[in-house]
Formats: structure tokens, C-alpha cells, sequence
């Protein structure tokens, strides 16, 4: 509990997402600067959520703040239907990322209506309704995102028409009683083909799935699937999108996930990607739908009946360009690969062989998670204390992290060095040492 005028205004006057307000106890952040954070008594904490799970470059990286303070100086606002330097730069590095595929970009304020206009795109261009998504997602808290997303939240606000949901692969907590990565992935695309057919091939616009499901427990989809789905999709007409909000920009240590080599060994291209947080890092709220060549060209004489006021808005595509440009310059997603292969993911294996209630680890590049559980013979859950103490635990020994149902997920800036992730693998060896002991 904190007596600041911070804390005291936010209680008296936020009203805070996904929350029963009455027992919030907000952690009120001072500042913050590359991989950390600090409290108003001056307490550095190492920042391994990077907040949501979106500051990929770091907090306060001078690039990026100068290029948002010169743009502010020379137009800090335009018309989405005017034509804008930092709008077309922005545009131009995404797509040279993207690959030649892609054509256009169309900017969104957020992850969340990313895919609301993506899922738009694809219902037209096909002139059907159904949307397939998998029950282990994310897409967002907007109409049609949130009932795209296959966990608990979509229940109370199912609203939106022409959604369906699948199981995608998860060995370890396998729907389909596989017994290898491999069956597991064979099983999982068998079951959405029979979806896929019970469903009826001629409503379906779109399957819409993360390149690597984040919030639902970085499930790093096995070799084959991906190329799986876009068989399926490429035999029955439909449209496949990726979402790439969580996972874009660094994260895996490519610039998409579905670009890594591990998630995506065929090498497939999706028909539309949707992005958001970590092309700038949540510096000025931002997103977007990279189009296809051939999805861009089906607007060339139709009207495309979506827009924002704030689409491309100039602070947010200057941070963009400075994000991409800065990433380029200093190396960040190799650095974010090098850091996973060589730092951190043999570090939360070392860790898991010491405490047995880690019972998976998975992940790349900087996206990792602890799949934590009472027994590692059941792979039954951990519960939400044991959860919240484990916070507590690493909140005191000065680390930030992000909890999701069982899990803590290891996701710190891509700019995270060496040192920093051995100092953060002592906490958590501290915290699971605390925890166990009680």
C-alpha cells in the first residue's frame, strides 16, 4: 500500500482493465530506463515483463524519445486521408521487413483493432463470415477481437457474429493424447480440417492465429504447423492471418515470428499479419495489417469501409521508423536470438532441473514461459497463491515479472545484456527457493 499522490489519485479516479476494483493495489512506476524500472522511494526493479509484454527496444531509448519530440515540434497531427513523410517511412520499413509479398500497410491504433480490420478485410475479400481461431489466443478487447480470443474473456463479451473456435497443438498439455511434437502437430491439423468441414469450406473468411500464442502460454507452434495451416487454408479459399502483436519486432529474435526458422521451417507467407507493441515499443500507441499484394489489390477500385482518426498519427509512425531504424542500427533482434540460444534459455532449463515445480519451459528469443505445476507426474497447476507469492517473492528481490494463470512468463526488452539475465535467473532461483520452503 503507498500514501503518494500517484496511488492516490489512481484509486481514486482509474478504473482499471480486467479488475474487480475494490482489491487493486497498483505498483506505481516512477520511471524507467533501458531494462529498468523504479519505484518512487528509488527501488530499481529488472523490468522482465516489459510491461505488457510490448517494450521490446527498452524504456526510454533516446532515439525513439527524440524522434517523437521533433515530430511533435513539426506536425504533431494529421488527417488519416492526407499523405505524410513519417507515415509513408513507417509503411516502407514494415513492409521491408515483411517481405516482397506484402504490399500496403494500413495503420490501427492497437493490437486489438489490427485485428478487427484484418478479420474486416478478409470477410470481404471472400464473401464469407466464420472466423476460426484457436481457444489458446489473444487478439484483443475490441467487438469482434475479443470474441476472436479463446480464453475466459471472450465469454461475458461474446457480442460479435461468425466466430469459431479450434484447439491448436500443445504437447504438453495435449488435447488429442499425442505422444510426440510430432503427432501432436498431425493431430491438431487433422482436427481443424474435420472444423474446417463440419463448419462448411464455403462460410469461412479466415483462420487467425499468433504466430507464437503469447498471453496463452508462448506455445511455440510445432515444426509443420504452420505449413499445415496454410495448406488447409489455401485448399478451401480461406484467408490466413497471422497476428503478430505480441510475438513482431524482436521478440523470438526475428522480426516475425512466423519468419523463425523453428516456428516456420517450410517458410509459408501469410496472407495478412497484424502488429502492434513492439514496432515502437508502445512509445505512442500504435498497430497495423501488413496486406498481400493480392489482398491490397482487391481495394484498388472497392472502397475498404473501415478507417481512424488516429491512423498513422505522427508521433506513433515516427516512433516507428526510430524503433526500426535504431534495431537495425544496434543489432536488437540479433542480440534478442544470441540472448535466447545462449543466456536464457539455457538458464530456465538449469532452473527447472533445480525446482520441480517448473514443469515445462518454453519459449525463444526473449518470449519465454514456466509452465508451473503441483506435480510434475499429473501436471496439475499451481494455484493462484502459489502464483502470488512467487510475485511477491521477486517483486522484493527487485524483478518485475509477468504472471499468467500458472505460469511466469520470462519476457524482458529484446536489449536485455547477459549480466542482466544472470542476475534475474539468481532472483528467480531465490523466489521458486523461497516459495518451495515456505
Amino acid at each position: 500500500m503507498s500514501d503518494s499522490l500517484a496511488y492516490t489519485l489512481d484509486r481514486a479516479h482509474v478504473f482499471h482493465s480486467w479488475s474487480a476494483q475494490g482489491a487493486l493495489n497498483p505498483f506505481v512506476l516512477a520511471g524507467a530506463e533501458g531494462v529498468e524500472v523504479w519505484d518512487e522511494a528509488g527501488k530499481r526493479y529488472l523490468d522482465f515483463s516489459s510491461q505488457l509484454v510490448n517494450v521490446n527496444i527498452g524504456h526510454l531509448h533516446p532515439k525513439v524519445v527524440k524522434a517523437i519530440q521533433d515530430q511533435a515540434a513539426l506536425l504533431p497531427t494529421v488527417a488519416p486521408a492526407h499523405a505524410n513523410l513519417a507515415r509513408g517511412e513507417a509503411a516502407k520499413r514494415i513492409l521491408a521487413k515483411a517481405g516482397a509479398h506484402f504490399d500496403k500497410v494500413f495503420f490501427t491504433n492497437g493490437g486489438a483493432d489490427a485485428n478487427e480490420n484484418a478479420m474486416r478485410m478478409a470477410r470481404i475479400v471472400t464473401g464469407r463470415d466464420k472466423i476460426l481461431t484457436h481457444y489458446r489466443s489473444y487478439h484483443g478487447n475490441t467487438g469482434a477481437a475479443v470474441v476472436a480470443t479463446g480464453d475466459w474473456r471472450r465469454v461475458p463479451n461474446e457480442y460479435a457474429r461468425g466466430h469459431v473456435h479450434f484447439f491448436g497443438p500443445f504437447a504438453y498439455r495435449s488435447e488429442f493424447w499425442s505422444d510426440s511434437v510430432q503427432q501432436e502437430s498431425e493431430r491438431a491439423l487433422h482436427h481443424l480440417r474435420r472444423i474446417v468441414q463440419v463448419e462448411g469450406p464455403g462460410s469461412i473468411a479466415a483462420i487467425l492465429v499468433e504466430g507464437v500464442p503469447g498471453t496463452a502460454g508462448v506455445l511455440v507452434p510445432p515444426p509443420g504447423y504452420l505449413t499445415g495451416l496454410r495448406a488447409i487454408a489455401d485448399e478451401y479459399g480461406i484467408v490466413l492471418i497471422i497476428d503478430e502483436v505480441m510475438a513482431g519486432f524482436g521478440r523470438t529474435g526475428d522480426w516475425f515470428s512466423w519468419q523463425n526458422e523453428t516456428v516456420n521451417p517450410d517458410g509459408i507467407v501469410p496472407d495478412l499479419v497484424t502488429f502492434a507493441k513492439g514496432v515502437n515499443s508502445g512509445y505512442v500507441p500504435a498497430g497495423g495489417v501488413i496486406l498481400s499484394e493480392s489482398i491490397a489489390n482487391a481495394f484498388s477500385d472497392q472502397v475498404f469501409p473501415g478507417g481512424l482518426t488516429y491512423s498513422g498519427h505522427p508521433l506513433a509512425m515516427a516512433s516507428i521508423v526510430a524503433s526500426i531504424d535504431a534495431m537495425e542500427e544496434e543489432g536488437i533482434v540479433e542480440n534478442a536470438k544470441r540472448i535466447g540460444e545462449d543466456v536464457l534459455g539455457p538458464g530456465l532449463r538449469a532452473l527447472a532441473e533445480k525446482h520441480e515445480m517448473i514443469g515445462e519451459v518454453r519459449g525463444l528469443g526473449v518470449f519465454w514461459a514456466l509452465d508451473l505445476v503441483t506435480s510434475r507426474e499429473t501436471r496439475e497447476p499451481v494455484p493462484a497463491s502459489t502464483i502470488g507469492a512467487l510475485k511477491n517473492e521477486l517483486m522484493a528481490r527487485g524483478l518485475l515479472p509477468f504472471v499468467s494463470d500458472n505460469r511466469i512468463h520470462v519476457v524482458p526488452p529484446c536489449t536485455v545484456t547477459a549480466e542482466q539475465v544472470e542476475k534475474a535467473l539468481a532472483i528467480y532461483d531465490e523466489a521458486f527457493t523461497a516459495v518451495e520452503k515456505g
